[in-house]
């Protein structure tokens, strides 16, 4: 067994996509039309047939309490690897992300957490 697709929840598909491609550096894999929405995945350049990160439309009310909720206590709702945690800190600092810290020393890891523009805390971790 292993892991096809994990999701986001993001307020705005099209605000999501531009921060996760132009600033993360995530590739576009599918974007199809759903109604309102759409069915939008991105991924890793590196590993295009590799797993996908589902940019979810906040279409359920629980689903905005849910956000807000890991958002306010801190928690970040991904974790996404990189193989230089403080250049990549370096790098989207220029770009006008919002971070939580700068990146620390956590045991086996270097990890510092970033706002996504779209109501969530996503953690960034050099293991």
């Amino acid at each position: 067994m292993r892991i096809n697709l994990t999701s986001v929840m993001v307020d705005d598909q099209a605000k999501a996509q531009k921060f996760y491609t132009e600033v993360l550096g995530f590739v576009t894999k599918v974007d199809i039309p759903v109604g309102e929405y759409r069915w939008l995945t991105v991924v890793s350049p590196d590993q295009q047939e590799g797993t996908q990160l589902l940019l979810e439309p906040l279409g359920l009310p629980a689903a905005r309490v849910y956000q807000k909720a890991l958002f306010d206590a801190g928690i970040p709702l991904a974790s996404f690897a990189v193989d230089d945690c403080h250049a990549e800190y370096e790098r989207m600092l220029k770009l006008g992300v919002v971070f939580r810290g700068k990146p620390e020393l956590m045991g086996p890891i270097t990890a510092v957490v970033f706002e996504d523009t779209c109501g969530n805390l996503i953690q960034m971790a050099q293991v």
